[in-house]
């Protein structure tokens, strides 16, 4: 528990000081971000705020994490240090997409082949080392598990290992890229984050108290280091929160696509590797509802152009939260009623995850 505090401690610390210092020198460089030109009006002011402010969350979170390894004399264990590779490997492709934004002065960054090339490599050798038999610990267990989980593994659902690796590459790939479609208001992304992995925070710490390595039984959680999984938990909502200090709303920085990959990378690993990928579904309930409301979208608007020779839309403009919006409500509402509707998603999969206990105990 004390890595827990020190790790999200620290991590906050350093988020916040680090992101001020990033401003004064992004600023400097002139790394400002480009604004899409058929979006809301209103974001035309926010074309050359400093952008890859992600990167200090992710240094946040690694740092944060491995001084509290330290300060408790712990050895990292291959579930965090394999998640810190999924997070940092994303950033990786999140940063490139903003160079090149910056670079070539656009708002479009790396062409959508090129970014999903680089989310496949980080996704599949996360995957394969995951299931590798290499990094079994002393009772046999992998940090992935090759059966679809919902709050654990279902026994009756196993799947081969390469189908087992292309499911996390489809739970990586479509998480990260929801993520990426929510960051587009002041502290959005952020705000939601927190309570997202504050709530993987608290999954973890009960996943540990209820270890089938301390304790048999029904109720216990077959997951490979999840006290660890909980320190880097904590690392990334405490760098997120110190993140959000600078990015509400005035934002004088944006995380970009280096953060936003970054953190819905790390999700979808903490899905993976505490067996709760479809509980993601409904922790994550906010990413979601903006990822289908962008299929809906393109999916209409193709259809009715295709048989009626115009495109339709069904929101105004996606992804949604841009169709509020366009109905006049003010970016701070929007933003506000997004984080209730992810607190209201935090909240019923928690309840759903303690209730699946119970009714074991």
């Amino acid at each position: 528990m004390r890595a827990i505090l020190l790790g999200g401690g620290l991590s906050l610390i350093i988020s916040l000081l680090g992101t001020r210092y990033a401003i004064s020198l992004l600023s400097a460089k002139g790394y400002g971000q480009e604004i899409r030109t058929d979006g809301p009006t209103t974001h035309h002011t926010k074309r050359g705020t400093p952008t890859m402010g992600g990167a200090v969350i992710v240094l946040a979170t690694v740092v944060g994490y491995f001084f509290a390894k330290l300060a408790t004399q712990d050895m990292p264990s291959a579930s965090a240090l394999l998640l810190l590779y999924l997070f940092v490997g994303m950033a990786l492709v999140g940063f490139l997409d903003d160079f090149i934004k910056i670079y070539r002065q656009r708002s479009l960054g790396l062409r959508s082949r090129a970014k999903i090339i680089g989310q496949t490599v980080i996704a599949l050798s996360f995957g394969a080392l995951a299931l590798s038999p290499w990094l079994e610990d002393s009772r046999g267990q992998t940090p992935a598990s090759t059966h679809v989980s919902f709050i654990r593994d279902f026994p009756w659902l196993a799947l081969p290992a390469f189908l087992a690796v292309l499911l996390f590459w489809l739970i990586i790939t479509g998480t990260s890229n929801a993520t990426n479609l929510t960051d587009g208001l002041d502290g959005l992304l952020a705000g939601s984050s927190v309570m997202v992995f504050g709530a993987y925070t608290l999954v973890n710490i009960w996943q540990n108290n209820q270890y089938c390595g301390y304790n048999g039984g029904a109720t216990c959680y077959e997951v490979r280091d999840p006290l660890d999984l909980a320190v880097v938990a904590a690392a990334i909502t405490g760098a997120c929160f110190g993140f959000l200090w600078w990015n509400a709303s005035p934002a004088r920085i944006f995380m970009g696509d280096t953060g936003s990959l970054a953190l819905g990378g790390a999700l979808a690993g903490f899905a993976i590797l505490t067996r709760t990928e479809l509980l993601l579904v409904i922790l994550g309930g906010l990413f979601v509802m903006e990822t289908v409301a962008v299929m809906m979208q393109v999916t209409w608007f193709k259809a009715t152009r295709r048989y009626t020779g115009e495109g339709k839309r069904i929101f105004r403009m996606t992804p949604i939260h841009h169709h509020f919006e366009m109905l006049g409500w003010e970016q701070v509402t929007v933003v506000i009623r997004f984080w209730i509707i992810t607190g209201l998603a935090v909240a019923s999969g928690l309840g759903i995850f303690y209730a699946e206990w119970v009714a074991n105990a």
